[in-house]
């Protein structure tokens, strides 16, 4: 407690928050060159998007992704700035939107991938230790995997800190997933709410939820 408290007031100081100014203009000002700097390791459709074009946030993920996983090989290199922290077994088979690489920097997130595809629609949100599994062991032999199915997280969804997506699951646009929720089935329709372990829906989200959501995009 005491040690975030120290840490909060160092943020508020002047000489930092004077630092944060300057580091601030040099990206601005800056932009093209570090777009083509960081396209050396990564691929560019990925260095575009609010995060980049609208926000400064991009060029920190991508310099940190740099020194953790291409310098210090913390982890695996992967073509999208991604926290050190994140695991995606094989990055040709995530399919997100640039405006969506916040998901890529949730600490502990688990994309299970190598054989099956994992799509997340535009907007949705991966909480902290989320897993996302395309593919179990086999009960019969352990050191092998059942065929994988594909993942797919509609739009504008939701997925809370801890829960665990399975393999072959779609959830529809709007889907909010508890904390810690299991989800094993698949909830095409969307627009609900749903937890426990086996995840089952404990409400809808209507119109009007839905109507304030569009406002807030």
């Amino acid at each position: 407690m005491l040690h975030a408290r120290i840490t909060k007031t160092k943020r508020n100081s002047p000489m930092w928050l004077r630092l944060r100014k300057i580091l601030k203009r040099i990206v601005i000002s800056n932009r093209s060159i570090l777009k083509l700097f960081f396209s050396a390791f990564f691929d560019r459709r990925f260095l575009s998007g609010r995060y980049f074009d609208e926000q400064l946030i991009g060029y920190f993920w991508a310099a940190n992704a740099v020194w953790t996983r291409n310098i210090l090989r913390l982890a695996a290199p992967l073509p999208f700035p991604t926290g050190f922290r994140t695991h995606v077994s094989n990055p040709r088979n995530i399919h997100f939107h640039p405006d969506d690489l916040n998901n890529l920097q949730s600490p502990g997130t688990y994309f299970q991938n190598f054989a099956g595809q994992i799509y997340l629609g535009k907007g949705c949100f991966i909480g902290p230790n989320v897993g996302i599994i395309t593919a179990n062991h086999d009960p019969s032999s352990l050191d092998e995997h059942l065929c994988a199915k594909d993942v797919r997280i509609g739009a504008d969804s939701w997925i809370g800190m801890n829960a665990i997506i399975l393999p072959g699951v779609t959830l529809g646009p709007r889907t909010i997933v508890a904390a810690g929720a299991i989800v094993t089935k698949a909830v095409p329709e969307g627009n609900c709410v749903l937890a426990g372990n086996p995840a089952k829906k404990i409400r809808n989200l209507g119109s009007e939820m839905t109507n304030l959501q569009r406002q807030a995009d």
